[in-house]
């Protein structure tokens, strides 16, 4: 056996010896046979899921609870631990979850595989994952991006498979909608749409309740995570006189000048999304990995202009970067790389520095600082390479083939 061979044997081994060690450690802590420092990330699916479950399971949405504030298919995966009934609800969906983050290592490693295919997108997730903590299988954000991250890898062969996934996938938690950004078949819009009608027809007639979570957003807060948040942070030092609240679910900051800053948030995002529509109409070179690049890029900037970000949404974000990262040719190593970092420092300041978080005080404003920094930079970066290798000036542009070609044939012998 030669060295090469050897090393891409050594390297399966290595990759899901690591994947297999790190998953069973969430698995051990989400399950309590070891207590992971800080809050308790288990009881939203304990409490909360469970008792939506019970809801749910009689046909109708939580109308009462304005905590609800999911598309109507988000119902599948509340419900979807009734598929292991010989398990008590917590530990069902717990399995799901791993399983679900089974699903997205055999995608990538199949994707890494093909021709243009490099293992460093495995890497990405197999690393990314663990470094956010038990909060990955506590929440169902993995199984969405188990969803997505089949759906770009779909995307260059088979068109309307990629469509009605994202549709399916927006109808879980509405951001793989931005999966369709850089699509360039009108067949994969199209197969999303149908499916979007179909579906929310069917959970409208089918259970009452479906988009009522449409009216539950309106009273939200700036979220104590988010990058506004970090003008309140700031702003408690000098005698802010808001509040900090659990508030539709999650801790957030109540008070003077909070929906100016909610309202600013909304606005750049409305320029993110301004930047993509103009960047759809100067690209003019579409390669194998823009679709991926595309939806990273898309999903990065709607996450750091959000007013919430919640350790969950790091797992979108790994999972669009290793997508990225499977095809050789993609440019997004240090967006992704920056990404990875910023799950370090996400674990850091929830769960385990939550409490400084809330306190603003110093420890808390540098992780909060430093992970959306981050994440900031990792936007700015990944929408300079998107523009850079996708809408290159006219002098950039290779010659066409045929022109090239002419061009020879014409030059004096």
């Amino acid at each position: 056996m030669d060295i090469a061979s050897r090393g891409r044997r050594r390297l399966p081994v290595a990759l899901l010896g690591t994947w297999g060690l790190t998953r069973l450690l969430l698995l051990l802590f989400v399950t309590k046979v070891f207590v992971f420092p800080g809050p308790d990330v288990t009881s939203d699916v304990s409490v909360i899921y469970h008792g939506w479950y019970g809801v749910l399971s009689h046909g109708t949405f939580p109308l009462a609870d304005v905590t609800w504030q999911y598309p109507p298919a988000a119902a599948l995966a509340i419900l979807s631990p009734a598929t292991l009934p010989f398990l008590d609800y917590a530990t069902a969906f717990f399995v799901l979850a791993f399983l679900a983050d089974l699903v997205v290592l055999a995608l990538l490693r199949y994707a890494g595989a093909r021709p243009g295919g490099t293992p460093r997108g495995t890497w990405v997730w197999v690393v990314g994952v663990p470094l956010l903590g038990p909060t990955v299988y506590a929440r169902y954000d993995v199984m969405v991006t188990a969803v997505s991250v089949a759906a770009l890898l779909a995307g260059a062969r088979h068109p309307r498979l990629m469509g009605a996934l994202a549709g399916f996938g927006a109808l879980l938690k509405v951001w793989p909608a931005l999966l369709l950004v850089g699509a360039v078949r009108r067949r994969a819009w199209a197969s999303a749409a149908v499916t979007v009608a179909a579906l929310a027809a069917l959970f409208a007639v089918a259970m009452p309740g479906a988009f009522a979570f449409l009216t539950f957003q309106g009273d939200r807060g700036t979220e104590v995570e988010s990058v506004g948040a970090l003008v309140f942070h700031v702003g408690r030092q000098f005698g802010w006189e808001g509040r900090v609240a659990l508030n539709y679910g999650s801790i957030e900051f109540l008070g003077p000048y909070v929906k100016t800053v909610s309202t600013v948030a909304l606005l750049l995002s409305v320029v993110a999304f301004g930047w993509l529509l103009l960047w759809r109409l100067r690209a003019t070179r579409f390669l194998p990995h823009t679709l991926a690049d595309a939806a990273f890029v898309a999903v990065l900037l709607f996450t750091v202009t959000s007013r919430v970000i919640s350790p969950q949404y790091m797992v979108w974000l790994v999972g669009l970067a290793a997508v990225c990262l499977c095809f050789r040719a993609s440019g997004m190593t240090l967006p992704a790389a920056l990404v990875v970092v910023a799950c370090l420092v996400t674990v850091l300041e929830f769960p385990l520095g939550f409490g400084h978080v809330v306190a603003s005080d110093a420890y808390g404003m540098t992780l909060l600082f430093t992970r959306n920094g981050l994440l900031l930079a990792a936007s700015l970066t990944a929408a300079r390479e998107l523009w850079r290798t996708t809408a290159p000036t006219r002098a950039q542009l290779p010659p066409l083939p045929d022109q090239a070609t002419r061009a020879r044939e014409t030059q004096p012998s």
